[in-house]
């Protein structure tokens, strides 16, 4: 009785125990990357013709073939088990059963390694393209908001404690300039994610005279590995692309924060929208933020698929081992949860807030946030700064103590503490002045955020 069709070659009398068989397969989650697989092996069926280590016709069936395949998958009847071990040795034998014995050259001077480091480099390389898509869609959300709220104050916090007042719309920007930094963080890892290893073999190249140029022009690569032995072993690209992902959930999650604290009853700065909000099961008055709190949550998953690659490649000798095969299942997840919270937090920001104007002006209104500001006042009036500083405070500590806000003191009162204060000190301390005169470059004056909005829109359709 003919045993079961392996991997590898008649080196092997016996057959894997099936939980070993089981343990050893990646097919239950590299099927993933059928499609580049099919892509990749496309390139490397038509660079054997092209070199003549095959004839143009048998190159030509190859590619049928391949593209039979990928047919067949896209409808649903093509679904390897675990038998496979592989994707590429899925492919590989339903090829074979396609083309006939032709299909057995498809693997010349190729090795499973080269071939599945090429595939999850056009896997990985469309991922970053459609996040980058996703962080400017979330951006466009975000100016748009900020165009609405320009002149719109919020509460700015240092240590979560009240500081000095903003323009809303100015924080909004914050996180357009962290995202706008994520998208460029990731182009820069397009770039050393956009080599090609096809044609690196095993570990040593190959005695075929294939042409890795060709491969690597057909597939869209802008260079090829100089070091088959780096070729092969390489994830520098993954776990550059792990960091990027891992900040841009920090990015994601930092403004989830703010939101639930801004929806909560305490600071009433939102209101959640029944498009993105939940209940509790026994609460019948609670709107629960769940979509900034599973944010917050997924972020450690991504962080830990980061740690998982860095342990992993940390102790591996050159070249290829198998403990790589441990690199796709937290590169699909990481990319997979980043796209979905990206979607989730753009739809939060879109429709499931509602910012509170009055709510807003009358925190703003009810602090010290503007003490600052009366000791700007007076250096502007030739005082030494440090001198108003600590004037300020005891001006402060006084009103605490009198259940007073500075605009409540009397220009007597004012007068009393020192001569330079005049009518214009009400003027000064009222919350819109106090942000519309922070007009130094990049702050939050009113002026300045237009001008602010005004490079954002630029940026995106640069």
């Amino acid at each position: 009785m003919d045993r079961p069709q392996q991997t590898w070659s008649d080196r092997f009398e016996g057959t894997l125990h099936p939980a070993i068989a089981k343990f050893n397969a990646s097919i239950g989650f590299d099927l993933e990357l059928i499609e580049y697989d099919l892509t990749g092996s496309c390139a490397h069926a038509q660079m054997l013709a092209h070199t003549g280590i095959i004839s143009p016709t048998e190159g030509a069936e190859l590619v049928a073939g391949l593209e039979q395949i990928r047919t067949e998958y896209r409808a649903g009847s093509f679904q390897p088990g675990v038998d496979a071990e592989d994707v590429h040795f899925a492919v590989e034998r339903r090829l074979t059963e396609i083309v006939g014995d032709v299909g057995k050259k498809l693997h010349t001077a190729r090795s499973r390694n080269d071939q599945v480091g090429t595939d999850t480099r056009l896997y990985l390389r469309d991922r970053i393209g459609q996040i980058q898509a996703q962080l400017r869609e979330f951006q466009q959300v975000l100016v748009t908001l900020a165009e609405l709220h320009v002149e719109t104050l919020i509460p700015g916090y240092t240590h979560l404690q009240r500081a000095q007042p903003l323009s809303l719309a100015h924080h909004l920007l914050a996180y357009f300039q962290m995202a706008q930094r994520d998208w460029e963080r990731l182009g820069d890892v397009y770039k050393r994610t956009n080599i090609s290893p096809l044609g690196c073999g095993a570990l040593a190249g190959t005695t075929f005279p294939i042409d890795r140029a060709y491969t690597a022009q057909l597939l869209g690569f802008d260079d090829i590995y100089g070091n088959s032995l780096d070729g092969v072993s390489d994830r520098d690209f993954a776990i550059e692309f792990l960091g990027a992902a891992s900040l841009i959930m920090v990015h994601l999650s930092r403004l989830a924060e703010e939101v639930i604290i801004w929806a909560s009853e305490e600071f009433r700065f939102v209101s959640l929208t029944d498009r993105c909000a939940t209940g509790s099961s026994i609460m019948p008055q609670k709107k629960n933020p769940d979509v900034p709190e599973l944010v917050r949550g997924k972020t450690g998953r991504v962080f830990g698929h980061l740690q998982a690659m860095l342990v992993m490649m940390k102790g591996l000798p050159l070249a290829y081992n198998k403990d790589l095969q441990e690199d796709k299942e937290a590169l699909f997840d990481a990319v997979e949860t980043v796209r979905a919270c990206l979607e989730a937090m753009t739809i939060l920001m879109r429709e499931g807030i509602e910012f509170r104007p009055a709510r807003l002006a009358a925190a703003v209104a009810s602090d010290f946030a503007n003490a600052t500001d009366v000791a700007d006042y007076l250096a502007a009036k030739g005082v030494p700064f440090r001198e108003a500083y600590n004037l300020v405070g005891k001006v402060v500590k006084t009103c605490l103590s009198q259940d007073k806000l500075l605009k409540d003191l009397s220009l007597a009162e004012w007068q009393e503490l020192h001569p330079a204060f005049e009518n214009d000190i009400y003027a000064a301390i009222d919350p819109k002045q106090v942000v519309a005169a922070r007009n130094s470059y990049g702050g939050t004056g009113f002026e300045q955020v237009r001008q602010a909005l005004d490079r954002a829109n630029n940026k995106m359709s640069e």
